[in-house]
Formats: structure tokens, C-alpha cells, sequence
């Protein structure tokens, strides 16, 4: 069997990493500069692939259940947002309950996600507060990404992330979070002070799994 060989961190660009697992013949790499543990790039799901799967997700923008669990982001969001911010709900999926109770509570919102929402236009424009949440996990490129998200905030712009942290090594093989085809990265709250202090962002970890950001005025 061929060796495998390590790459960069797709998070932090960062060379130490290794082979931290292999499960059904998918590898998983570990970084120790940023924290985070991703899917070798070479075994990342294909758009289509993507589509497919997120097609079996019911996510109704309606229902008092998942607005409560989404509430975990919107909250913190909300209360430090002035009056009729203009957002953007960024990976919003086939229904963008967030920027719906957003436009609710008095803001403006704008979408967008690379398979159902690809309209680049919003990507031009630049937001008092961005949302992102159960997205993170699915980038191929978060470097990149996050690159792309500290730019689109204007000064004093809030970025919010939602995703589930990877806390525990020696349940990852069973993680239900892991298993999900889609999911290519995984963060932990040190994954994201090192991704906000390189963009000269503050960070806040407001609970577990909910990540505050903020450009500098």
C-alpha cells in the first residue's frame, strides 16, 4: 500500500499535520497548528454528491423546532445588531430560515449558497452581520472562505458560526457528526481564535458550537 502523504491544512495552511484516522477507507488528517481535523482532499464529495445528500435534510423554515435550535446563533446575533443591519445568510441551503428571522426581527438580509442560492451579486456587497451556520463543516477550502468572510464584513461586522466542535478523539470514528458524507472539516474553539486573530478579528465563543466574530471599527 502506498504511503500517504500529508498536505497543508486546508484550514490554516499550516504543513504539521498527520494521519490522525482511517474509517471505511476514508482518511482523516489532524493539524497541530490550528486544532482541526479534516477529510483528505482527495476523498471530498463531488457537487452533485452534495446536492443529493442535502436534499434528504428536512429543514423547514417554519417549524418552532428548528428555529429554536437556529435561535442559538440568531440570539447573541440580535442583541448586538443595530436597527435595520443589512446581512448576509452565507450557505443558506434550499431554505434560508435564518435570514427569515432576521428580516422578522428588522434587518435586511441577502443569500447565498454555491448550489441552491449561486447568484454571485451579494458576494459584492459588504454586511453589518454574516451568518453561517452548519456550513463551516461542509467548506473545501476554509481558508479561503474565511478569507472571503472578513472581507464582506464592513467595519465593526459581526461574522456568526454555528457548527458542532470536535472536543474528543476517541469518539470521532463513531461520531454522528463525522459520519455525514458531506461534513470535510472539523473545528474546535482554538480552530477558531487562531482563524479570527489572522483576519484581525476578535472572537467569542458565545456557547458550545457558537462563534462570534467582529471586525475591527
Amino acid at each position: 500500500m502506498a504511503e500517504k502523504r500529508a498536505q497543508s491544512c486546508p484550514v490554516c495552511r499550516g504543513g504539521d499535520v498527520e494521519l490522525f484516522l482511517t474509517v471505511n477507507g476514508r482518511d482523516y488528517w489532524r493539524c497541530s497548528t490550528c486544532a482541526a481535523r479534516y477529510l483528505d482532499p482527495a476523498q471530498r464529495p463531488s457537487p452533485a454528491e452534495e446536492r443529493e445528500h442535502y436534499l434528504t435534510h428536512e429543514n423547514d423554515e417554519d417549524d418552532p423546532g428548528y428555529r429554536l435550535w437556529l435561535s442559538r446563533l440568531t440570539r447573541p446575533l440580535l442583541e448586538r445588531l443595530s436597527p435595520g443591519a443589512k446581512g448576509l445568510d452565507y450557505g443558506c441551503g434550499p431554505g434560508p430560515a435564518l435570514a427569515k428571522m432576521f428580516e422578522e426581527a428588522g434587518h435586511h438580509m441577502a443569500v447565498y449558497d454555491p448550489i441552491f442560492a449561486p447568484d454571485p451579486g451579494p458576494l459584492s456587497e459588504r454586511y453589518d452581520v454574516i451568518t453561517c451556520t452548519e456550513t463551516a463543516e461542509h467548506f473545501h477550502d476554509p481558508s479561503a472562505e474565511f478569507d472571503r468572510l472578513a472581507e464582506l464584513l464592513k467595519p465593526g461586522g459581526l461574522l456568526g458560526v454555528m457548527t458542532i466542535f470536535q472536543t474528543d478523539d476517541a469518539r470521532f470514528a463513531n461520531w454522528r457528526y463525522r459520519r455525514d458524507p458531506t461534513h470535510v472539516v472539523f473545528y474546535r474553539a482554538d480552530t477558531f481564535r487562531l482563524i479570527a486573530a489572522r483576519r484581525g478579528l476578535t472572537c467569542e465563543i458565545a456557547e458550545k458550537d457558537v462563534v462570534l466574530m467582529q471586525k475591527g471599527r
